[in-house]
């Protein structure tokens, strides 16, 4: 009896115990992820949260980077078609900034009291290029071979919704082909899209943004022709603040910013123009 009783005592120490280590082993786990997560929640609420047409992603990016590396303001970039974003704007996405890939949806914004007033501005011009890989094709023989039509695709991106689709859409108009190859075109939903049909051999050539051109490529293209601007509206591309920022003064910092020599020199090595 004594021995079983012995035993029942052990028993129950160790339940105890286990008790106990199981308890610390919750309190250990959620300081953990308390050290993991809080850091990243208070950087988030502490970051300027911008949102980036397609086009312009890897230039902001880098202006980003510099950015920070002068203000120590961190910031968190999503990146999208410019009509998918205005849409998450007027719905509530929690961003601070806009840097669109027109003039249209800024200034939308701006009329419905989504964007804080006079604060509307151009950050870029973009510019449309002619680009293929296709081996049959090298040099100034991409305009020729658009003009006659001797090809089988051609990607553009949505001219409804994508600023660079309506440009390339005016220009292939503009050399008389816009009705006749309607069966040859393919439609991104934005440029990234437009150029990924092309490297991906999905289209034999695309009208992409001269930023994509100029850029590091995952395959060599064979034949690059930039379209002079007059063959297209201009691709005025705008920012402008949110008016749910709670970080105003450092969104206004960020646009200054755009200005600067420093963030020039970035935009116009990245193919795009500015304005004076």
């Amino acid at each position: 009896m004594v021995i079983l009783n012995q035993f029942c005592t052990i028993i129950v120490e160790r339940k105890k115990r286990s008790l106990v280590v199981s308890f610390f082993k919750k309190i250990l786990r959620v300081i953990f992820l308390l050290t993991i997560f809080l850091p990243l929640k208070i950087w988030a609420y502490d970051s300027l949260m911008i949102a980036v047409a397609s086009n312009f992603n890897l230039t902001a990016e880098k202006l980003a980077e510099k950015f920070t590396s002068k203000t120590k303001i961190p910031i968190i970039i999503s990146s999208a078609s410019t009509s998918n974003l205005y849409a998450q704007i007027i719905n509530g996405a929690p961003y601070d900034i806009f840097l669109a890939a027109d003039i249209e949806r800024p200034k939308k914004l701006e009329e419905g009291k989504y964007a804080v007033s006079e604060t509307r501005r151009t950050y870029a011009v973009g510019a449309l290029t002619l680009w293929s890989s296709d081996e049959l094709f090298e040099n100034d023989e991409c305009f020729s071979v658009i003009k006659n039509g001797s090809f089988k695709k051609l990607a553009i991106a949505n001219p409804e919704i994508a600023p660079y689709g309506h440009a390339a859409k005016e220009f292939l108009k503009k050399i008389g082909q816009w009705k006749s190859i309607q069966k040859k075109v393919v439609f991104g939903e934005n440029i990234s899209q437009t150029y990924l049909f092309a490297v991906t051999g999905n289209a034999t050539f695309a009208l992409i943004s001269r930023a994509q051109a100029v850029a590091e490529q995952p395959i060599k293209p064979t034949c690059i022709w930039n379209v002079p601007p007059h063959m297209h509206s201009k691709i005025e591309q705008q920012a402008v603040i949110l008016s749910q920022t709670k970080k105003l003064k450092q969104a206004k910092l960020f646009l200054d910013f755009l200005s600067t020599p420093a963030a020039i020199s970035i935009i116009m090595n990245s193919g795009y123009l500015v304005t004076n």
